[in-house]
C-alpha cells in the first residue's frame, strides 16, 4: 500500500488480529507503515476494526470498522464523548450495512457509511495531525 506519510511518523494503534479475526485491544506503537501493513492484511481478509491515536495524547482517537467496501468512523473525544462521522453517500440513506465494531457486527444506516478507501484516507489525514473537525461532519452520540 502506498504510504505518503513516510515511515518515521509514530502512531499508537490497536486492531483486529489478521490471524484470529478478533479484536486485540493491546496498543502498539509503530511508524505509519506498521499500521498501513496491518490495515492491508485486514483488507485482504475483507473486514476489520482499528483504533488509532497520536502518541502524545490519549485523545482524540479514531476508530474505523469496515467490511467489504463499506466503513464507519467513530471519533472518541474523551472517556465519555463519542461521535460518528457522517457518510459520503456510498450507501443510500435508508440502507443498512453491517461493519465490525471490536468483535461485533453492528448495523449502521447509509447516513454514516463511507467507502473503505475514503475512510482510510481520512485516518491518514488524522495521523497528519489534521483536526477531527477537518475530516467531515460529526454526529455526537
Amino acid at each position: 500500500m502506498d504510504d505518503d506519510l513516510g515511515g518515521c511518523m509514530s502512531v499508537v494503534w490497536a486492531t483486529t488480529s489478521p490471524e484470529s479475526g478478533r479484536f486485540s485491544p493491546g496498543e502498539r506503537r509503530s511508524d505509519v507503515r506498521g499500521l498501513s501493513d496491518r490495515f492491508s492484511k485486514l483488507r485482504s481478509r475483507g473486514q476489520g476494526y482499528l483504533e488509532v491515536r497520536l502518541p502524545d495524547s490519549e485523545f482524540p482517537q479514531l476508530a474505523l470498522g469496515f467490511r467489504g467496501d463499506h466503513a464507519v468512523i467513530h471519533l472518541i473525544n474523551d472517556a465519555a464523548g463519542m461521535s460518528l462521522l457522517v457518510g459520503d453517500g456510498t450507501v443510500p440513506s435508508g440502507a443498512v450495512v453491517d461493519v465490525p465494531i471490536m468483535d461485533e457486527l453492528t448495523e449502521f444506516t447509509g447516513d454514516f457509511v463511507l467507502s473503505v478507501d475514503r475512510a482510510w484516507a481520512l485516518v491518514r489525514n488524522f495521523i497528519r495531525m489534521e483536526a477531527p473537525s477537518d475530516l467531515g461532519e460529526w454526529c455526537e452520540l
